[in-house]
């Protein structure tokens, strides 16, 4: 892989990709967006039919939810970068196979490499299981520090969780002030358990 390589270039090369039937009945290639120096880089799910229908990642409900709980943190959705853990996903909203997770694992390698933050944020299990290659839940491990190689990794609940329990959202709001304060103390307020990799069982 080139060092001359940009973003618009993995743009370019996701919005190609036929390698797996995530495509078919899809209407946009949805990829992220946001500022490729971003010091956060926040990894939602797949996207749904929302982000289908308009080819942006976090629009409607949950795109306003993530702008609410981002100001707590001291953070405006233009100062992150925002990527999907794959490019697409049916509109049924099926959960994907290993070998489409593993067709579309380039793509966020790429977008992390180019972006190189400082912490990435992971929303939801999907999304914190895929980067942290573990079983546990997110119930478990959100608010939590951990380590993806060099990466510090801040595992959250999906922002629409608020929507649909409202029991979820106080513990949303404590997470991102926790994310305002590692930010702050520029990533060195790491618990102990997020000195080392997530235990995987």
């Amino acid at each position: 892989m080139a060092d001359s390589r940009t973003l618009d270039d993995v743009r370019a090369d996701v919005a190609a990709c036929r390698r797996c039937p995530l495509c078919d009945g899809r209407t946009n290639t949805v990829f992220g967006n946001g500022d490729p120096h971003a010091r956060v880089l926040v990894v939602g799910e797949a996207p749904g039919k929302n982000e289908d229908k308009q080819g942006e990642p976090f629009v409607g409900a949950a795109g306003r939810n993530l702008s609410e709980f981002l100001e707590i943190a001291g953070l405006k959705r233009e100062e992150i970068f925002i990527a999907n853990v794959l490019k697409c996903r049916p509109p049924d909203n099926r959960d994907p196979r290993p070998d489409e997770i593993c067709a579309c694992a380039p793509f966020l390698r790429e977008q992390t490499r180019l972006i190189d933050p400082e912490v990435i944020v992971t929303l939801g299990n999907f999304a914190t299981k895929f980067i942290l290659k573990t079983e546990r839940g997110i119930t478990s491990l959100h608010g939590q520090t951990f380590m993806a190689g060099r990466f510090k990794v801040f595992p959250m609940f999906h922002p629409a969780a608020a929507i649909y329990d409202r029991t979820k959202r106080p513990l949303i709001e404590e997470d991102f002030a926790r994310l305002g304060e590692v930010l702050r103390a520029g990533g060195a307020s790491a618990s102990a358990e997020g000195a080392a990799p997530v235990d995987a069982r």
